[in-house]
């Protein structure tokens, strides 16, 4: 059973206009700094003033170290000017439907339910029988730091988002006749052609019938926001900002990886690599992003090759071990590499906003030595993980659409 109560009181924009100034991409959307700021002067009123208030470059005092205390008061400040000006308002005891409908799943509605879900529901060592079960370990520095922006701002604005089985299509089935039972409230376009629009529930009645349906869900899968949980437990506090969608109706893209280690291209090192795997040279190839879960991309010295891991190079009976971020973690890059954790500056991951062609550009001009491309995680594979208590590779799993920040925010 899983419990979502309403939001006491939620900061929102007043129209659709006003949805398109004030939301933005989620942090982790973005690959630096410049970028952050970037869109930050092109869109002065996005909630990325907030949530990274370090990069805010519209301010005279410009790049602050992230997480400083000039940064976090920074972004009061800004939280404060938001629920000030006229582009949003407070609106008490409600639930949210959102729906999100993009070009790249032409007629999939991929539509959830949002709320505040419970901290002790979350599955830990002392909870292991709660219904929220999260897949990726917590860093205790990056909870923090999600933990202070919300002590600091006094809200939280970024969602937890969860994958439900809804085995019988009743909670997909009552999310979509509730949207399409009146206009929706808020309506925006995203960078990337995905229509974000969201349904203020604040009836008595709709909320109770809504919850009641989560309720009859026997466990949720984290998608995406483990850190953000994490941030609002360890303040203490009973519950955090969270959307629940029908599994069936998320997509997971692949996450790439740019490695900061110049490639020698000698017998050695492809003798090494042949230890692991099965290599085969892709002759006029321009870019290879694999689609099944057995082939792996590696670029370098302007050639790509497929990799195939060898049988008994992982637990095929593990699933967490059997996805090919780990398999690649372990067999390239600490055992050829020399990169035995996945946390190394030397590793940049690419999300799938950004495509194959970008990562092989940026080893060509020199920045990278390395490029690898690796086959997106299954839903199958991602609940399988959940099932077996197991913590997905750090970076696997690339959810899109991504949900858009700052249209829902619950004020403290």
């Amino acid at each position: 059973m899983i419990t979502l109560n309403p939001v006491r009181r939620a900061l929102v924009p007043v129209s659709s206009a006003a949805a398109a100034r004030v939301g933005g991409p989620n942090y982790d959307e973005f690959q630096d700094d410049d970028e952050i700021g970037a869109y930050i002067q092109a869109n002065t009123d996005s909630i990325l003033r907030v949530t990274m208030a370090h990069a805010d470059m519209t301010t005279p005092a410009g790049l602050l170290p992230e997480g400083s205390d000039a940064a976090l008061t920074r972004a009061a400040a800004n939280m404060v000017a938001l629920t000030a000006g006229d582009l949003t308002r407070t609106v008490e005891g409600l639930l949210w439907v959102v729906e999100m409908i993009g070009p790249s799943r032409p007629g999939v509605r991929q539509i959830g339910l949002g709320g505040m879900a419970r901290t002790d529901e979350i599955r830990t060592a002392n909870t292991p029988a709660g219904p929220i079960i999260r897949n990726e370990g917590v860093l205790e520095e990056k909870a923090r730091g999600r933990a202070e922006l919300i002590e600091r701002t006094s809200a939280i604005v970024g969602t937890v988002n969860s994958a439900v089985d809804d085995a019988t299509g009743a909670f997909a089935e009552a999310l979509e006749q509730y949207a399409d039972s009146r206009p929706c409230d808020l309506a925006v376009e995203d960078e990337r052609a995905t229509w974000h629009r969201v349904w203020l529930v604040t009836e008595g009645e709709e909320i109770s019938v809504l919850r009641a349906l989560l309720a009859a869900e026997p466990r949720a899968y984290v998608a995406d926001g483990n850190h953000r949980s994490a941030g609002a437990a360890m303040l203490g506090y009973a519950e955090f900002l969270s959307v629940f969608f029908p599994a069936t109706t998320m997509e997971i893209k692949p996450y790439n990886r740019l490695v900061d280690v110049k490639p020698h291209g000698s017998a050695e090192d492809l003798r090494r690599l042949e230890t692991s795997f099965d290599v085969r040279e892709l002759e006029g190839v321009d870019t290879y992003q694999p689609a099944v879960s057995d082939k792996i991309g590696l670029y370098s010295a302007g050639r790509w090759l497929a990799l195939t891991p060898k049988p008994g190079t992982y637990d095929a009976a593990n699933a967490a071990e059997s996805i090919a971020a780990a398999i690649v973690q372990r067999n390239l890059f600490s055992e050829v590499l020399g990169i035995p954790d996945s946390g190394d500056v030397r590793l940049r991951y690419v999300g799938s906003n950004r495509d194959a062609r970008y990562l092989r550009d940026r080893v060509d001009s020199g920045e990278y030595g390395y490029a690898v491309t690796l086959p997106a995680v299954t839903m199958r594979e991602f609940i399988d993980v959940c099932m077996q208590d197991g913590l997905m590779p750090p970076k696997s799993t690339w959810f899109e659409p991504k949900l858009r920040s700052g249209l829902v925010i619950a004020l403290l």
